[in-house]
Order: C-alpha cells, then sequence, then structure tokens
C-alpha cells in the first residue's frame, strides 16, 4: 500500500511539473524541481550559521568561545530568550520574501517551512507550539493571506511542532513600521496585540514566527503578551533578519 501511494505521488508531481514547469522561487527561472532556486539566486543568498549573537542570532565576522551576547542584547536585552533566521534580509533575498508576502507566491511557504525548521533546529527542540504574528483583520482582508501564519503551518509540519495559528489577535491597526526609526516602531506597536484565550500559554514554550525580523519592536511586543500571559519561554523564528554593517 505504501508503495502505491508512493508511485502515485511520483506521477502526480510529474503531471504537476508537465502542467506547471518548476520556476525559480526568486527570478521564476525554469528549475529542476518544485520549490527550487536557480544556481545565480541560490548563490546570491547569505544564510545565517554560526558564529552568531546567542540571544538574537546576529552573525558574527569572527568565532567568540561560548555563548555571546551581541552589544545591542548586552545595552538591552530583548522580551524574547532567542531568535534565530534563515537568511540576511539584503538586495539578493529582498525579491524573494517581497514576491512571497506580495506578489501571492505562497507555494514558497513548504519550501520555506523546511528551511526555518533546519535553522530553528535549536529552538524547536523542546518547544510547546508555533505561533504566527498576527496581522490585523483589515489587512487579512486585503492580502488574503497572512505569510507568517504560513511560515508556521509548514516549519509546524516540517518539525512535528504543534502550530496554533489564532494564538494571538491584533487588536488595532497598525500603520506599516517601513520608514520608522527603532522607537517608532516600539511606539507603533505598544499594546497592539492581545492573547485570544487567557491561559493557553501558561508554563508554555513558544516560538514566535514572523517573515523578517528588523528591530524586533513587533515579535517584543508579542513576546511580552505571552510573558505576561504566563509563557515559560518565548523565542522568535523568522525566514530573514535585517544586518547592518
Amino acid at each position: 500500500m505504501a508503495a502505491s501511494m508512493a508511485v502515485l505521488g511520483r506521477i502526480a508531481l510529474a503531471a504537476l511539473d508537465a502542467l506547471l514547469p518548476p520556476r525559480c522561487l526568486s527570478c521564476s527561472t525554469a528549475v529542476d524541481r518544485q520549490g527550487g532556486l536557480c544556481g545565480p539566486c541560490w548563490s546570491a543568498l547569505t544564510f545565517i550559521a554560526p558564529p552568531a549573537c546567542a540571544c538574537c542570532g546576529l552573525p558574527f565576522e569572527y568565532a567568540v568561545e561560548g555563548e555571546p551576547l551581541c552589544g545591542a542584547c548586552i545595552a538591552s536585552p530583548p522580551p524574547f530568550a532567542r531568535a534565530r533566521s534563515v537568511l540576511v534580509y539584503d538586495d539578493a533575498s529582498r525579491p524573494l520574501l517581497l514576491g512571497f508576502k506580495h506578489g501571492d507566491r505562497t507555494h514558497a511557504a513548504k519550501p520555506f517551512g523546511v528551511w526555518l525548521a533546519r535553522a530553528g533546529a535549536d529552538l524547536l527542540a523542546d518547544a510547546d507550539l508555533l505561533a504566527p504574528v498576527p496581522l490585523h483583520r483589515w489587512r487579512l482582508f486585503l492580502r488574503r493571506y497572512n505569510q507568517a501564519a504560513l511560515l508556521a503551518r509548514e516549519a509546524g509540519r516540517a518539525s512535528g511542532v504543534a502550530v496554533v495559528p489564532d494564538l494571538l489577535v491584533r487588536r488595532r491597526r497598525t500603520r506599516s513600521q517601513g520608514g520608522l526609526d527603532r522607537s517608532g516602531r516600539q511606539r507603533n506597536v505598544a499594546g497592539a496585540f492581545a492573547l485570544r484565550r487567557a491561559g493557553s500559554v501558561k508554563g508554555k514554550r513558544v516560538v514566535l514566527v514572523d517573515d523578517v525580523l528588523t528591530t524586533g519592536a513587533t515579535v517584543g511586543e508579542c513576546a511580552r503578551v505571552l510573558r505576561r500571559a504566563g509563557a515559560e519561554r518565548v523565542d522568535v523564528l523568522t525566514l530573514a533578519r535585517v544586518v547592518k554593517g
């Protein structure tokens, strides 16, 4: 039975490739498999790997012994315990993320989920649940999907960690964080999130999922809500992060 299902699966994939030839997730050039990247786009991406800040995951240029922290985390520890990201957000990764977020390339969520599960393996090893950063209902209506929820769903499938897509709610509509400095971003999201069900995270280890980590204001505010509700630990997992040189 299992062998028959595997054969049917391969036939279905072959039929899909014939109808919809595989295209690069970033530039749409023809590639050899669904959910892949062409050679130039893959080589242009900067995947984040150690050494990095033990807290926020900021990549370091040189290896440091122990569990080093970056200057920002030492000066002002974030509300979350740890953050990990797959990619550096730069000119190479920007088209990939914007196409997924605003260009309806939702089919990219599955391979992205695999990437997230690998990059966040240390966070997911003992996590109780995954939760996406929520969109306000009107923004969700206009965009039709929450990219963070798609990432959380696929990361959960790849890692086996339970996903609670409606754990948090954005109770007021905030302006876009683009163009705001760190303090402006924090003011913009202050008090914007709430837990949908009281007591649902008490004693839980939660991993927040989002597409891009910039200053950490949005995930930080979500983490504060979860910690006030009794979460044992809150970590953050994103597809990309801004790294300022």
